[in-house]
């Protein structure tokens, strides 16, 4: 299920979102893999992970087999695109480092809303939708990490704030779909609303709270 499904916009813009954010994901996962010195193999598996991992552990989770990401004719070769385009470019996107980190930032915000709306339309309880809307946005970047053995960005106090605007939309989402109010304007506020706030973070390096006298 793509963001223009979702959202009830069928136009070429939506579609275009949803293929770049598995673009950009899977670009940040085959960066880890060359600064890893992995191999193609390497470089490429790291990509499809960090893409479509989020979004086929939510699938399995909800039941629809096989995941969306192996039915959808354009999402696995989207991912493999992103890593061959690292392997034979690596230092051109590592000069790009900026653009990429914004086009990640518009994934968190498009797979969040779609994993906790998908979620919400297979039945599943609020809390359950929100928790499965943030897995579909930083799943693939925890799948990355620990096959590359690195502590998951998403956990680290280093790091921007990736999860907490990530579920924040996914329970905007729910609570959307719960009040009836749910549609394409909704859906694209609240994406455009985690985008923003990501950047902010990003920009102002904010990370999530530490444990008191940490």
């Amino acid at each position: 299920m793509t963001f223009a499904s979702v959202t009830g916009l069928n136009g070429t813009l939506e579609q275009v979102l949803d293929l770049a954010g598995i673009f950009v994901f899977a670009v940040s996962g085959a960066m880890l893999a060359v600064r890893k010195d992995f191999d193609a193999v390497g470089i490429v598996v790291l990509a499809i992970a960090t893409s479509l991992g989020g979004g086929i552990l939510r699938d399995v989770l909800i039941g629809e087999l096989p995941p969306a990401a192996l039915r959808e004719q354009a999402y696995l070769p989207t991912a493999l695109a992103a890593g061959v385009v690292v392997l034979v470019g690596h230092a051109v996107v590592e000069r790009l480092d900026r653009p990429v980190l914004v086009f990640d930032a518009a994934g968190l915000g498009l797979f969040c809303v779609v994993g906790a709306a998908k979620s919400m339309d297979a039945g599943l309880r609020p809390a359950s939708a929100v928790l499965l809307g943030t897995i579909t946005a930083v799943g693939g970047g925890i799948i990355r990490d620990v096959l590359a053995r690195d502590v998951p960005a998403v956990f680290r106090p280093d790091t921007a704030l990736t999860a907490i605007p990530a579920a924040a939309g996914a329970a905007a989402t729910v609570g959307a779909w719960e009040a009836d109010v749910y549609g394409p304007v909704a859906a694209v506020v609240i994406a455009l609303a985690v985008f923003a706030v990501r950047l902010l973070a990003m920009h102002y390096g904010w990370g999530a709270p530490m444990a008191r006298g940490r």
